[in-house]
């Protein structure tokens, strides 16, 4: 199952989020030190689940960065590009991710979940969620909705499956509280690094974020759903149905909560780099 990566339009606060997950992770996965997965088998994890494609679709996101500070890619001129390209790093998000996983990922929950993907089905579950990373989001969404439609104009019983899927990769909704964290750590940043001058404080921005977030929770919840359907609509219900027991499985779920941390740890530190970064470009804006 892809990870959720919707970017929806104090510092002190956010890391204080990021040291808990952290901490909390590191003590479920690593009770025996002994039993995490080295580095080789990391890595080998990373390919068979898709989990690297994953973390390379998080370059993608950059291009919504400049719209978070309500400003156009060209304000920044032509190296604009060229430094989400830099920031975004796919060989850095990777050793960032295999370091924390290296050092929490539990050799018997890694095994659990690769036994998994690297079954025949497994492995097509991966090339169509690798394929749905790279499309073009308009097409994607585009093609999605309309996919949705129909399953629900037929009250088709893959709604359902697309729904627990989402509820078991994460049963208490973290990634959109991260995502929210992920903006504000954002926004923030550009603020101290003087791309943008804020109107408000830190509990201000986060109250205004936070009148729209029923709205924003609907909007991830079709997102989620229309993602599904196109991702997965050459799969059978039978098919679906494996794949949706499988990750309602406790060990694969504890596997998944890790991924999201990592996927959220990665995602959190390249936005705030960039940010620092736009500095050296930018005009200055109130936001």
């Amino acid at each position: 199952m892809y990870i959720k990566t919707l970017l929806v339009s104090g510092f002190s606060r956010f890391q204080s989020l990021a040291l808990a997950i952290f901490l909390t992770v590191t003590f479920m996965f690593v009770s025996d030190p002994a039993r995490s997965a080295d580095r080789e088998q990391v890595a080998a994890f990373l390919q068979v689940t898709g989990f690297d494609v994953a973390l390379d679709s998080i370059a993608m996101s950059a291009t919504s960065a400049p719209g978070m500070l309500g400003l156009e890619d060209d304000e920044f001129g032509s190296h604009w590009m060229l430094l989400a390209q830099t920031v975004f790093d796919t060989k850095i998000m990777r050793k960032r991710a295999t370091d924390i996983l290296e050092a929490t990922l539990d050799e018997d929950l890694l095994a659990h979940a690769a036994g998994f993907y690297a079954s025949e089905l497994g492995q097509s579950l991966v090339e169509a969620e690798n394929a749905s990373y790279l499309i073009d989001d308009d097409i994607k969404d585009a093609e999605g909705e309309r996919l949705l439609a129909e399953l629900q104009d037929k009250d088709d019983p893959r709604i359902d499956l697309f729904s627990r899927m989402s509820q078991a990769i994460d049963p208490n909704d973290i990634g959109t509280q991260a995502m929210t964290e992920i903006q504000v750590r954002f926004i923030l940043a550009a603020s101290y690094a003087g791309v943008i001058s804020l109107r408000v404080d830190e509990d201000g921005l986060r109250a205004a974020l936070a009148e729209s977030a029923d709205e924003v929770a609907r909007e991830v919840e079709i997102s989620a759903l229309q993602n599904s359907a196109y991702t997965y609509h050459d799969f059978t219900l039978e098919e679906l149905t494996e794949y949706t027991e499988a990750l309602e499985n406790p060990d694969m779920m504890i596997v998944y909560e890790l991924m999201n941390a990592v996927h959220f740890e990665v995602m959190s530190n390249r936005f705030e780099a960039l940010a620092k970064r736009l500095g050296d470009l930018q005009p200055e804006q109130e936001l």
